[in-house]
């Protein structure tokens, strides 16, 4: 049984989120400005909402779907009134109407099924130019294969002790990403990394605060990530109905 409003909260060797994965989401969307579609949006899983104040700046009709109560509670301060939000399961979600824009970052490593959800979110697409963002932790990140190599994980794909307290299903590359989206019936029409990672998150975070790197070496990070998407740190796929 899950316990949604206790899985996203910080433990004694691994916080939820770390500071850069809040920058990660500039990244992130730089990645995908290319493709966003106009019109209506839907997120997917919102955390503290810091993803969804940057989804609200780009789009006036918004619809936020989460499990979990407290979430809720501190997303919506995060946003202006206009940010609609549902308290229920993507299982249970049923929508009035389709979206033009779709958004799951970050989230489907945490679902049960991913294949089967992605099958019924792929209906509430605009069957036109409706996309699905999916955004996922990479299982081939430099940062990764390092500690596999340190033996603190036993594989790349591996979901580590701290994952699965945060509620991790399973950790994604590429091809399985890839895989996963078709076999729900999507068409992939992109897909590639965000940002190379040398680091783990805390390393980066404490480099930053050090001064030991700064702006210009994450954003050459971001740079090289378009050339070596299989070591970035998240991976991402867009796709259509």
């Amino acid at each position: 049984m899950r316990e949604l409003e206790t899985e996203h909260a910080d433990t004694a060797v691994r916080k939820y989120a770390y500071d850069f994965d809040y920058r990660m989401h500039g990244y992130i969307l730089r990645r995908l400005e290319s493709h966003l579609p106009v019109g209506r949006a839907l997120e997917l899983g919102c955390y503290h909402g810091a993803f969804t104040r940057r989804l609200e700046e780009r789009y006036a009709d918004l619809t936020v779907v989460e499990g979990a109560a407290d979430l809720i509670a501190v997303a919506r301060s995060a946003v202006s009134s206009r940010v609609k939000f549902m308290l229920t399961t993507f299982e249970n979600f049923e929508p009035n109407s389709v979206f033009d824009a779709i958004f799951l970052i970050h989230t489907l490593e945490h679902l049960d099924d991913g294949a089967e959800q992605l099958a019924r979110i792929r209906l509430w697409l605009n069957p036109g130019s409706g996309r699905l963002f999916v955004v996922v932790p990479n299982a081939h990140a430099a940062s990764r294969q390092i500690a596999v190599e340190m033996g603190l994980i036993s594989h790349a794909s591996a979901v580590s002790d701290g994952e699965r307290a945060h509620g991790h299903r399973r950790t994604y590359s590429l091809d399985t990403l890839g895989a996963e989206c078709r076999m729900a019936g999507l068409q992939v029409i992109d897909r590639g990394g965000v940002f190379f990672k040398p680091f783990a998150n805390f390393q980066i975070d404490a480099l930053l605060r050090s001064g030991v790197i700064g702006e210009d070496y994450l954003e050459g990070c971001y740079q090289l990530g378009m050339r070596y998407p299989d070591l970035c740190s998240s991976i991402y796929a867009v796709c259509s109905r």
